[in-house]
């Protein structure tokens, strides 16, 4: 009688006795927060059985503010094998401390090497991170329908932020730990933007100045990213630039070059170099922003857990490997300690037109293309290659970040490399489903989990990270929507090309 008072449905099978009280002195979220559930009529239930936890159409899957992490996780403490270090250009030898500090402030240097497996968020970063996390979990139930599958599909989905993608998770912690060391002027790169808007945004909130260097052609084909990052405050360069010297002499050569994320990040690099309290921030590749991107991931077991499910496979999109890291370490690390529910397929996907991990070699190569930044060891297409202007501007990336690189080599993860057509047609079957227009970049990881689903059996679970909108992405959307998009698979030759610029390294390449 209790139970069909509280509109509750009728089990099956008996259940144990669970324990009710009255509403005393406290709030909705307070109820949220400690019992994890709302019950009409006033009543928090303790102790819930699960016909009472979830609904059979359950689409969303939210976590408290309470359930913003604490930590972030570092893959480097589980790694069988450790990554080959990064070496100093002139040298080759493995750098130090001090060989990075005219970039970064120490305490992300400490972070870029430290192999303890949990580091401490900042009360001041997880303050800022109340904004929008935790990002929610959908179960993708009309995309489901619409391609007449069995599997399940689960999105993770980081266009909630502020900048509408997972950028924030690593901007703002590097603005605090630099507005902490001092910093008066943060530079960075960007490609299509979701980056430049994220540091802006940080910078805005620790009240420090940022130069933002975006590849010229999407300068051009998204102006709403620069007039974010200047709503912001920032300052934005279409790179190359006559604001360096790298800049200068590339225009020279090249008046028309449309610019490369290498290029971008020679000039952010060159223009931090120039004065001792400007520093220099990386939105992808290396470990430190890997690191702050778990909290995706982190989040992500907990709201599986919610649905009863655990993934079968993982996709993500790779440029420079943040977004996808930050939803699969943390998946990763369970399997590498022995504590994976079941085995897990990784697959990293990336576009036909830069396959730096399904073309690349696994060598030490340069991260920028004017050979400023030390050597890493990661799948390079070479640092003077130069993709086509395609929509999908963050992941237009020579190469790909050291750890998902050795995860790939220990036989941790997969590649795919996907036209740019086939991703826009699987982003746009997402928006008419789902209701929610991908970003270009994110459209890869629609299509591979598509894919992945297709291919799997019945009742197997794929999770995929939506890692931003495309709503400053209509000039890219409009193309598609009137068939002027096209297909670019990088000729033989010029990968080939590009390939022989690779330095040699004793004793590695």
């Amino acid at each position: 009688e209790e139970r069909a008072a509280l509109g509750a449905p009728f089990p099956r099978q008996p259940v144990q006795p669970f324990e009710v009280g009255p509403i005393q002195g406290t709030t909705f979220q307070d109820l949220v927060d400690k019992h994890g559930i709302w019950i009409p009529g006033g009543v928090p239930v303790r102790g819930t059985p699960g016909w009472l936890q979830q609904d059979s159409e359950t689409t969303k899957y939210f976590l408290s503010e309470k359930d913003i992490p604490t930590h972030w996780y570092n893959i480097q403490a589980d790694l069988p094998t450790p990554v080959p270090p990064p070496l100093h250009p002139g040298t080759q030898q493995p750098i130090g401390p001090a060989d990075l500090a005219p970039l970064f402030p120490m305490a992300l240097i400490e972070q870029e090497v430290s192999l303890e497996r949990y580091i401490e968020i900042p009360k001041e970063v997880r303050d800022v991170y109340r904004i929008w996390r935790p990002s929610p979990l959908f179960r993708a139930r009309r995309l489901e329908k619409a391609l007449g599958i069995k599997s399940k599909i689960f999105y993770k989905y980081e266009g909630v932020s502020p900048s509408g993608s997972h950028k924030p998770n690593t901007s703002v912690p590097q603005a605090f730990y630099n507005k902490q060391a001092g910093t008066k002027k943060l530079c960075t790169e960007t490609g299509a933007g979701q980056w430049g808007c994220s540091l802006a945004f940080a910078g805005k909130v620790f009240d420090l100045p940022v130069e933002v260097f975006q590849v010229k052609v999407s300068y051009k084909q998204k102006p709403y990213r620069r007039a974010m990052m200047e709503t912001w405050g920032a300052t934005c360069y279409a790179s190359p630039s006559q604001e360096t010297e790298v800049g200068r002499q590339i225009l020279e050569k090249d008046p028309d070059c449309p610019g490369s994320l290498g290029i971008a990040i020679s000039e952010a690099c060159e223009r931090a170099a120039a004065t001792e309290e400007n520093k220099y921030a990386l939105g992808s590749v290396l470990n430190h922003v890997l690191l702050h991107q778990t909290v995706t991931g982190i989040e992500a077991i907990k709201q599986m857990e919610m649905a009863g499910e655990y993934p079968d496979v993982l996709v993500g999109c790779t440029g420079g490997g943040s977004n996808f890291g930050g939803l699969c370490f943390p998946f990763i690390g369970q399997k590498l300690r022995g504590e994976a529910k079941k085995a897990i397929r990784v697959v990293a996907v990336e576009p036909a037109s830069c396959p730096s991990l399904t073309k690349g070699k696994y060598a030490y190569d340069f991260g920028d293309t004017a050979q400023k930044t030390p050597l890493v060891k990661s799948h390079t297409l070479g640092h003077t290659f130069m993709p086509p202007p395609t929509h999908s501007g963050g992941l237009r990336y020579h190469a790909m970040a050291p750890l998902i690189s050795h995860l790939k080599e220990l036989g941790e993860l997969e590649a795919e490399a996907i036209p740019q057509l086939e991703c826009f047609e699987a982003g746009s079957l997402f928006a008419n489903t789902e209701g929610i227009v991908p970003a270009p970049e994110a459209n890869h990881a629609v299509a591979g989990a598509i894919r992945a689903a297709k291919a799997a059996k019945e009742g197997q679970v794929v999770l995929f990270n939506l890692c931003g909108h495309g709503h400053f992405d209509m000039a890219a959307w409009t193309n598609y929507n009137e068939g002027n998009l096209t297909d670019y698979d990088f000729p033989a030759a010029e990968v080939a090309m590009a390939l022989a610029g690779i330095p040699l390294v004793e004793g590695h390449n």
